[in-house]
């Protein structure tokens, strides 16, 4: 069991620190907290046999922290490849990370506030959930990004000549804003929200071009499109994207990812732009301090320039 555990997390989950089992070196699990909700947002865009084993676990998770990965695969009916393959999926390195997460939330349980809104909800009631759900997403996407893939984008944009954002339906806002601010920092930046200019756009990128994907469920037709046309011409690509699989991610070089769960009465929902926005606004934030002579300078001389339209 010793060798199959050992299996290396994908590259945009892999953790910080070098203790046994993927734990960091002051005993926590850095990415992998709040592993109950990675595995309940995943669980619906796994295949079938991946969607058994996150069921079973999440059932009975009481009992998976005293189970071998043996045990765990025969209660199920599968190979215990196929329960590390799922490891893998949720970010851990292996079997016995999942136990340890998973024994961190039963400890210290984390609240499952995305509950749906209902029929008979009052309005303060519904205001409650609706803040609840933003404040759960904030913090599991906080847990989610990965550091080391974070300076990864920050390398590639400031190793671009230029930066281009793409971001259609409710992630236009975001793109926009990604744009805004990088703008204000004195990137040289743009923005495509039409998904035809996007394809025209990206088509015409190259290797001295940073490529922006915004996308919540990462795999939006043409959102996918343009991303891969970026990669195919040369562009380093960056994705912010909910956790788990998507086909955008084929053709991103950084994934930087979101946890946000959307349900029935909040497609489309806030919890998802709220975890985006926080995501650009670290990035930003990362690049400021990278450049930090040049962003303090522009973001000075940019404001001057936007006080003349304040009263």
């Amino acid at each position: 069991m010793g060798k199959q555990d050992s299996s290396a997390a994908r590259p945009q989950n892999r953790e910080r620190g070098g203790a046994e089992g993927g734990a960091a070196a002051d005993g926590s699990l850095g990415a992998l907290d709040g592993i109950m909700q990675r595995i309940q947002v995943i669980q619906a865009s796994l295949p079938p046999v991946g969607r058994r084993i996150a069921a079973f676990v999440s059932e009975h998770a009481d009992d998976v922290v005293h189970m071998s990965i043996t045990e765990v695969a025969e209660r199920i009916g599968v190979s215990e490849g196929s329960v590390i393959g799922f490891c893998q999926q949720i970010g851990a390195r292996g079997f016995q990370q999942l136990k340890l997460a998973l024994a961190r939330d039963l400890v210290r349980p984390v609240q499952f506030i995305h509950e749906d809104l209902e029929r008979g909800d009052d309005t303060a009631t519904a205001i409650t959930k609706i803040f609840r759900s933003g404040l759960q997403a904030l913090e599991d996407t906080m847990r989610a990004v990965d550091p080391v893939q974070m300076k990864r984008a920050v390398d590639m944009i400031l190793a671009a000549d230029r930066v281009e954002v793409f971001g259609i339906g409710s992630a236009a806002p975001i793109a926009q804003d990604a744009h805004y601010r990088m703008m204000r920092i004195g990137l040289d930046a743009r923005v495509h929200v039409d998904s035809h200019i996007q394809a025209i756009s990206a088509s015409l990128t190259g290797p001295n071009v940073a490529v922006i994907t915004i996308s919540h469920s990462g795999s939006t037709v043409e959102t996918v499109a343009a991303t891969r046309l970026a990669k195919e011409a040369g562009a380093r690509t960056i994705c912010v994207t909910n956790f788990g699989r998507s086909p955008i991610q084929k053709y991103a070089d950084v994934v930087l990812h979101t946890v946000a769960k959307e349900t029935m009465f909040r497609t489309e929902a806030m919890t998802s732009r709220i975890a985006q926005l926080a995501v650009i606004d670290a990035l930003v934030a990362c690049l400021a301090l990278e450049t930090y002579d040049e962003a303090v300078g522009t973001l000075q001389k940019t404001f001057d320039v936007l006080s003349i339209k304040r009263l």
